[in-house]
């Protein structure tokens, strides 16, 4: 099993989890977050006056799939997140040890 986490532009969530749900990935953990990465925020003028954003809003998704989903996955969230401007955001993919459901107490990827 994999764990696919996604940070990407807020305004770009719907059209991704529209993507995932065409090719079947119907669970999905999403958390509004903030962060900066290499464009290190941005300055907004507001009344007149110019100020600092050290940390820009992102939304944090989190996938956990079957080994053979995650090419899948990962070309929908890069497609559907692209907007070509600094700051679309990353994918990281990593290894999931175990998986319970806690109501039926299956493991693995039927827990999933």
């Amino acid at each position: 099993m994999k764990r696919i986490e996604a940070i990407i532009k807020p305004f770009k969530l719907d059209d991704v989890k529209d993507g995932l749900n065409k090719i079947g990935i119907h669970g999905i953990t999403v958390t509004e977050v903030k962060g900066f990465g290499r464009q290190k925020g941005h300055t907004e003028l507001y009344r007149g006056a110019e100020y600092r954003v050290d940390f820009v809003p992102k939304v944090y998704l989190e996938i956990i799939c079957s080994d053979d989903a995650v090419p899948g996955i990962v070309e929908v969230i890069e497609k559907t997140a692209k907007t070509g401007n600094i700051g679309d955001g990353k994918i990281f993919v990593s290894s999931v040890e175990e998986a319970v459901r806690i109501r039926t107490g299956e493991k693995g990827e039927s827990a999933v």
